[in-house]
């Protein structure tokens, strides 16, 4: 038979606690819906300025909702999580934090705070968002934050992922995909949320398009997976055809090379920025911004050391008017 619940926004948390008590109970093969905030707690709304950013409450980031408890789930278990609809809401938002907060790869170069608010409406049936005109950037949701609770006592940060998931921030877990995450605790206690319209691999600024979401998901406990150690998945024939379409026109990337695998990953986006300065005429900002919701971080070498090299790379289909093309 099947179960369907729901769960409402006001069911959150912000720690990873395997003492937490569930707020539902349900059956293996339920399928719940949810209403998330977004990763910042909501803080931002669809007229915040760049002037919003110093009320920012950095404590109330990436909550959590959940956690669900589900029967037959046991340590050793895998539960399999199938996402059957992600419905973003009419607007998003992406940042850059002061260089002392921080937050994101290159923090330290970037001093001043920028936001972001993102039209997710108007082109919704088109598939795209404008980041200004001329270039355009495909609406993938997903969600950042998808994990069970762990199996050491206490509470855990949400911001970072763990081999039970958590904050994976992985852009190709979205619409058909399948999320496969180990079971430490009886109950498996499964919780979501962060929902993202874009993201790069690598969220580099520190933020996606962030923004609220509807989810709908499909949980179901599985036996006998024992090499699911860490989040594996599966992607949908749907999103593997989207990356293709998304990078038909190619891509431009730079190549961050250094013996350590972060540096190299620094001297890559830095040299993807000063391209979209000097040849695309973008500022520094809206780089690094544009870079955190399209461009992709690739390590393209890890053998022959001392050095990594790790590729920082933009589909030019985003380009789709002048000045950019």
């Amino acid at each position: 038979m099947s179960h369907t619940f729901h769960i409402s926004k006001s069911h959150r948390h912000l720690k990873w606690d395997n003492s937490l008590q569930p707020i539902a109970t349900v059956p293996s093969g339920s399928t719940l819906t949810f209403d998330l905030l977004d990763g910042g707690h909501n803080q931002f709304t669809a007229t915040s300025t760049t002037a919003s950013i110093t009320t920012f409450d950095f404590s109330l980031a990436d909550p959590a909702h959940g956690p669900i408890f589900i029967e037959t789930a046991e340590p050793g278990d895998v539960l399999k999580i199938e996402f059957l609809s992600l419905k973003t809401a009419s607007y998003g938002w992406t940042s850059i934090f002061p260089g002392s907060v921080g937050f994101g790869l290159l923090h330290d170069e970037f001093p001043d705070p920028m936001l972001k608010i993102w039209d997710l409406e108007s082109h919704r049936e088109e598939g795209y968002t404008v980041f200004k005109e001329g270039i355009h950037i495909p609406i993938n949701p997903f969600l950042g934050v998808v994990g069970v609770a762990r199996e050491q006592e206490g509470e855990w940060s949400t911001i970072p992922p763990y081999e039970t998931g958590g904050n994976i921030d992985c852009k190709h877990v979205t619409v058909g995909s399948i999320l496969y995450l180990p079971v430490k605790v009886r109950g498996a206690l499964f919780s979501c949320g962060d929902g993202h319209a874009a993201q790069g691999d690598g969220e580099v600024c520190g933020a996606a398009i962030e923004t609220p979401m509807e989810v709908t998901v499909r949980l179901s406990v599985v036996k006998g997976m024992k090499w699911v150690e860490s989040p594996h998945y599966v992607t949908s024939q749907q999103h593997t055809a989207n990356l293709v379409r998304g990078g038909a026109k190619g891509e431009y990337a730079s190549l961050g090379i250094d013996a350590d695998l972060r540096e190299a990953s620094r001297k890559a986006l830095r040299g993807l920025i000063n391209w979209l300065v000097a040849e695309k005429g973008l500022t520094r900002e809206e780089s690094y911004i544009l870079c955190s919701v399209a461009a992709d971080l690739k390590i393209v070498e890890a053998v022959d050391m001392p050095h990594f090299g790790v590729a920082c790379s933009l589909p030019l289909g985003v380009f789709v008017g002048p000045p950019y093309i």
